[in-house]
């Protein structure tokens, strides 16, 4: 019996939404509505296979969407409902999804969207030519993982084109968060045609980064801004709200708490870090719920940090504490674990992985010195007693307030903990992603939201050769867990592997988590229709200004 149940009650709540999504003509269609926003400074791709990064997966939520995308719920969360699929049939056996798009989608250039466009794209994200970092996003289709490894030849990816409305997609193991990963970035559709005759360059032209979503990019003006507006070959283009949405590109967290409160940013993410308390008293800033984990992360393949003792001394005497009470001070929860509160265990919703995996290491204040001690002593096991001879290492951050003084705190834990000496330097942000990526680094700053909710969404990135395996982490047992918690369609077993895996990364000291995320913003007290999923998106096409 094919799952229609489950789909026709999504249609029915798409339709609610769609209903109240324009109420009293508020978003209308030539309104002049312009938003101002800023998440970030300049992206490093805006490629749907490349990124990797939050800021730039709301850019791409605005200029392309999937199979499956992210509706308002009514509430100003977040949902899922169909996109470019009207509809979908699953097998009896929960391994083919049978896609059916709708006939009306077309590119931002006029040109109709089509089921070969997803197979081009999909091919092309496992490609390992292409080196997406989230290539492993889709290896639950079936020869993803071989065609990854280059074992497999790209063209046996199990995802077809039957006709030009309608894709099937093949998994080697039922799934509980499929639709959720054809709602992600890295799978929407891309044009071959652009890609094969510009190459990497077609995202930073406005020419050529044609998109199949709500908004087109028209001018990006490097390291200042990015300038959407309205694409009128979207479908649903006449209920779209803001005519233009402005992405400001800083990394100044002065000049954005500025500008937002000169009226010039409707929406804004960064803020200095002295002033949080403030800004919360003041009713400015608000916090949302987001499912991440803020964490230290350790090149596990140069000295000194190729030595587990030495990594677990490390993240011993982070005060974690200290951090979220008296630096970020937005709701942030000291972690105990890198899998982050709010992800689902065996039992779905209501249960909690985090809860069931419980503490690694002690989170109470009053441990903080036994922890201390004991990071010590790991530090002498490993050949520096009270920190001699240990070589002068270097924290990486990203160019922002809040890295800047988290990164300075921790600075002082490991110097007057370990007796060891550290410095601090920081990039841009783009830079910083690449130079993480390829290890050039010692420690570094690093976070991680969910992809979907699903403690794989973690785990999976610390395979040995992962996209986002910043860490050059390597432990065939844990690649072991991780390939048979994919394989097993048992829920109990999966989430049994799952923290098993946990228990390998958390012992092998891969990272040193420091707090569970939340989501601070600000938003103009007038702009209304606006949504959030707690992934870390905020959709704006349907939102406007009372």
């Amino acid at each position: 019996m094919k799952k229609w149940l489950t789909l026709l009650l999504v249609l029915c709540m798409l339709l609610s939404v769609a209903a109240c999504a324009n109420t009293g003509g508020k978003t209308a269609q030539g309104s002049g509505l312009q938003l101002n926003l800023c998440f970030a400074s300049e992206p490093s791709t805006i490629d749907p296979a490349l990124n990797s990064a939050v800021d730039g997966a709301i850019m791409i939520h605005h200029t392309f969407e999937g199979l499956i995308k992210w509706v308002d719920d009514g509430n100003g969360n977040a949902k899922l409902a169909p996109g470019m699929a009207e509809n979908w049939d699953v097998s009896d056996d929960g391994l083919v999804y049978t896609f059916h798009l709708r006939k009306d989608a077309k590119w931002s250039d006029g040109k109709p969207v089509t089921a070969h466009d997803f197979e081009y794209a999909w091919k092309r994200l496992v490609n390992p030519e292409t080196a997406a970092d989230y290539s492993y996003m889709i290896d639950c289709v079936l020869n993803a993982s071989e065609i990854i490894a280059g074992e497999k030849p790209v063209d046996e990816l199990a995802v077809k084109a039957l006709d030009d409305h309608t894709f099937e997609v093949t998994l080697h193991t039922d799934i509980p968060y499929f639709l959720e990963i054809a709602a992600f970035p890295a799978t929407f559709p891309v044009r071959k045609d652009i890609i094969e005759e510009h190459g990497d360059q077609w995202t930073f032209d406005p020419k050529t980064y044609i998109g199949n979503g709500p908004y087109k990019m028209v001018q990006w003006e490097h390291n200042s801004f990015i300038l959407m507006e309205k694409n009128p070959q979207y479908y649903d283009y006449k209920n779209l709200g803001p005519d233009k949405l402005k992405f400001a590109l800083m990394d100044d967290d002065n000049a954005m708490l500025t500008a937002f409160k000169n009226g010039e940013l409707d929406f804004n993410e960064g803020y200095p870090m002295d002033e949080v308390q403030s800004l919360l008293d003041s009713g400015l800033l608000k916090v949302a719920d987001y499912i991440g984990t803020y964490y230290v992360c350790f090149n596990t393949q140069r000295a000194p940090f190729d030595d587990p003792r030495v990594r677990e001394a490390f993240s011993l005497v982070i005060d974690r504490n200290y951090i979220v009470e008296q630096i970020t001070r937005a709701g942030q929860k000291p972690a105990s674990g890198y899998v982050p509160s709010g992800i689902y265990d065996a039992g779905g919703p209501g249960t909690d992985f985090r809860e069931v995996g419980g503490q690694y290491y002690s989170i109470d204040k009053a441990d903080y010195e036994k922890n201390c001690e004991k990071a010590r002593q790991l530090l002498a096991e490993a050949g520096y007693p009270n920190g001699e001879g240990f070589p002068i290492v270097e924290y990486l951050y990203n160019t922002n307030d809040g890295h800047r003084v988290i990164g300075e705190a921790l600075q002082n834990m490991w110097q007057k903990e370990l007796g060891v000496t550290v410095t601090l330097a920081n990039q841009d942000w783009a830079i910083f992603l690449e130079t993480r990526k390829n290890g050039d680094y010692q420690i570094a700053r690093n976070g991680w939201i969910a992809d979907y909710n699903d403690p794989i969404s973690f785990l999976d990135m610390w395979v040995t050769g992962g996209g986002n395996n910043d860490a050059q982490y390597n432990n065939p047992k844990y690649d072991e867990l991780i390939a048979a918690a994919k394989r097993t369609k048992d829920v109990e077993e999966r989430m049994k592997l799952l923290h098993q895996a946990e228990d390998i990364l958390m012992k092998d000291s891969v990272v040193a988590p420091i707090y569970f995320y939340t989501q601070p913003y600000m938003a103009n007290e007038k702009l209304k229709g606006w949504y959030y999923s707690p992934l870390g998106y905020f959709f704006f096409g349907y939102a406007y200004k009372e």
